[in-house]
């Protein structure tokens, strides 16, 4: 009688401590849920489709801006359970999302170009940066610590920028990006949640609810894709939330996370690692690092001849598996951690790249959503 009140107790108490955490994720998945079929409705009737091209793995066009229903469960979500304030960050960071969100759909209805969306998102990570937003440390990462201020204001940008449009490039098929983000927006709950910055922690499990809901419209075949209008806001927050965390347990006295640098790196290391890996093969065959081709982490199987569902599968298995090493590698050395983060993605891209010798199954044709 007594374990099982010891049971209620601790199952009331982490409720307690996560309440609003699944107030907010589930509130945005009912609203990106309810949002999403009437959404359908309307880009089909106005025609507003993603269009194959060269870089696009479906054959035929597929209802984009599913990211309108994501955000509006997300920030409906934050508008009745998150403490908002006047603090310049959260001003800067919502105003970033909302202009992120215009980018987006202008994108996803005229095509962009990259010069312009670069412009842009480059101008939203320095108010970032301005507003308090920074890496302000390497903690022992290379022996660097405390960077200069410049220093803190440069790697800040490049890391919001870069990781934005990781995220946006991942975005290739079928659920692939919608369940890498999943899973980076939980991590980033439960450590920003641990490292008691609690507040920050619930627009990461707000946009995971909505990202949740999305995929059961994105699972392959897609009956919609999140397009720019969601991709670009994903990585932008998960960019904005890993910056948080780094510096939560740098400046704390009792760091849930020893060599923080090095976990945050892990969360969003494979769309980073695969977004580098392409711009050096382009740039090393003569290309600009910008042009189309079908050499990102997820063609690797689908050229081969796997399905959407089969190559989404594996790669969200590889980032959970990336996650655990990346926190299994806090107990070493910040450089030893990265070492075996790298060798580790070499190696399954190498592994990916020659999976039709591994995986003794039927190879389906490519998918046609």
């Amino acid at each position: 009688m007594k374990n099982h009140l010891l049971q209620l107790l601790q199952f009331d108490l982490l409720f307690r401590e996560y309440k609003f955490a699944l107030l907010c994720f589930f509130t945005a998945f009912v609203v990106t849920l309810i949002t999403i079929p009437p959404i359908i409705t309307l880009i089909r009737k106005y025609s507003l489709y993603d269009v194959p091209d060269a870089r696009k793995e479906h054959s035929s066009p597929i209802p984009t801006m599913g990211g309108i229903a994501i955000v509006a469960g997300m920030l409906l979500s934050l508008i009745l359970w998150f403490p908002f304030s006047n603090s310049i960050e959260q001003v800067s960071f919502f105003f970033s999302i909302a202009v992120l969100f215009g980018l987006g759909m202008m994108d996803d209805l005229k095509d962009l170009s990259a010069k312009y969306k670069f412009v842009i998102q480059f101008a939203l990570a320095t108010i970032i940066a301005l507003s308090g937003i920074r890496i302000s440390s390497f903690d022992g990462l290379f022996g660097i610590d405390e960077l200069p201020v410049m220093a803190q204001y440069t790697i800040t940008i490049l890391a919001v920028v870069g990781i934005t449009n990781a995220f946006n490039l991942i975005d290739g098929i079928d659920g692939l990006a919608g369940g890498i983000g999943f899973m980076s927006l939980v991590t980033l709950g439960f450590f920003l949640s641990m490292s008691g910055d609690v507040n920050t922690a619930l627009i990461a499990f707000a946009l995971a609810g909505g990202i949740l809901a999305f995929m059961y419209f994105n699972l392959n075949p897609a009956r919609i894709f999140m397009g720019d209008t969601g991709s670009l806001v994903l990585g932008f927050v998960i960019a904005v939330l890993c910056i948080r965390l780094m510096e939560v347990n740098i400046t704390s006295a009792n760091p849930v996370l020893p060599h923080a640098p090095v976990f945050v790196l892990g969360i969003v290391f494979i769309p980073v690692f695969d977004t580098i890996r392409v711009f050096t093969m382009r740039i090393w065959n003569g290309k600009s690092p910008f042009s189309p081709d079908k050499t990102h982490i997820h063609h690797l199987l689908t050229n081969q001849g796997f399905s959407h569902a089969f190559t989404a599968k594996v790669i969200c298995f590889l980032h959970a598996f990336i996650l655990m090493e990346a926190y299994w590698s806090i107990n070493f050395k910040p450089e030893i951690g990265l070492f075996i983060l790298t060798a580790l993605m070499l190696l399954l891209t190498v592994f990916l790249k020659n999976a039709r010798y591994f995986f003794k199954i039927k190879i389906t044709k490519k998918s046609t959503a």
